[in-house]
C-alpha cells in the first residue's frame, strides 16, 4: 500500500511560481510511475506530468513551464510550476502507478493523494 500526501499549494499571482511536494510512504516509489494531475471546478481530472525513472512526460499545456522531479532518498516527488496562468487554477493531485510505463489516464493510476489547491489570481 502506498500513501501519498501533497503539500505546497496556495494562492499566487499570474506569472508567479509555486512548488508542490508529494511525500510517499508505505513503500519506495522505485518501479512506480509518479504523476501529477489536476481538476478544476466543473472539469474532469486531467494529466499534468509524470516521471518514471529518468523519463518525464508533460501535458502540452504545461510543457516548458512545469518541471517534475524527485528525491528518492526522501521518497518525495515535486512539481515546480512557473509562469502560472489563471487556467492553472485547480486542485492538484499526486498519483502513483504500479508500473514503469507512463500513462496519462487517471484510471490507470493506483494510488492518489488528497489533493492541494492551487489558485492563480490576476
Amino acid at each position: 500500500q502506498v500513501q501519498l500526501v501533497e503539500s505546497g499549494g496556495g494562492l499566487v499571482q499570474a506569472g508567479g511560481s509555486l512548488s508542490l511536494s508529494c511525500a510517499a510512504s508505505g513503500r519506495t516509489f522505485s518501479g512506480y510511475v509518479m504523476g501529477w494531475f489536476r481538476q478544476a471546478p466543473g472539469k474532469e481530472r486531467e494529466f499534468v506530468a509524470a516521471r518514471s525513472g529518468g523519463n518525464t512526460y508533460y501535458a502540452v499545456s504545461v510543457k516548458g513551464r512545469f518541471t517534475i522531479s524527485s528525491d528518492n532518498a526522501k521518497n518525495t516527488v515535486y512539481l515546480q510550476m512557473s509562469s502560472l496562468k489563471l487556467e492553472d487554477t485547480a486542485v492538484y493531485y499526486c498519483a502513483a502507478r504500479g508500473s514503469v510505463l507512463i500513462r496519462t489516464t487517471p484510471s490507470e493510476y493506483d494510488y492518489w493523494g488528497q489533493g492541494t489547491q492551487v489558485t492563480v489570481s490576476s
